[in-house]
């Protein structure tokens, strides 16, 4: 796939894509921040098992 042929591509995808309305920006915002607080949640329990662990042991 030559260069051209890449701009093409790109200048499709471009002309077929819109601006998202409002609720749909608030959506998207709500389920990012949701998927930021559950890895947290679970960064932060992994963190606390290990150091459970490491604190019985040492």
């Amino acid at each position: 796939m030559g260069l051209s042929e890449s701009l093409r591509s790109i200048g499709k995808v471009l002309k077929l894509s819109r601006k998202p309305d409002m609720d749909e920006l608030k959506l998207s915002l709500k389920i990012c921040f949701l998927g930021m607080i559950a890895v947290g949640i679970f960064g932060f329990i992994i963190q606390l098992i290990a150091s459970l662990l490491l604190g019985i042991r040492g």
